[in-house]
């Protein structure tokens, strides 16, 4: 292909991405981020495998830096998942001491 057709596919693919994301309530960005782990997760494998092929300087230095991007959105995406699913867990009640069973060890003591 040639340079004008692959940046009019990837001028298409930003905008159709943008006005997907734009139409997401505000209650399922978590998820979908967490969903998007996955792609992040393709994109990174993508580039260590073409690392490998790449000739010259500046092919290996834009896939080093998308490596690099991919990596921080996956682990980002799985520590803000991570955080989510903690909000959903049951705190552990706090012990109560019972004032009955209290008063009676502090009589028996002074016994």
């Amino acid at each position: 292909m040639d340079l004008i057709t692959e940046l009019t596919i990837l001028v298409l693919a930003a905008f159709v991405g943008f006005e997907v994301i734009s139409k997401v309530p505000n209650t399922l960005h978590t998820p979908l981020m967490s969903a998007t782990n996955a792609i992040h997760g393709i994109v990174l494998l993508g580039g260590i495998l073409i690392i490998g092929e790449a000739e010259g300087f500046l092919s290996k230095t834009l896939l080093v830096i998308a490596i690099a991007f991919g990596t921080i959105n996956v682990v980002g995406g799985f520590l803000v998942t991570d955080r989510m699913l903690e909000m959903f867990k049951k705190r552990p009640e706090p012990k109560k001491v019972e004032s009955g069973k209290a008063e009676a060890k502090t009589v028996e003591a002074s016994k």
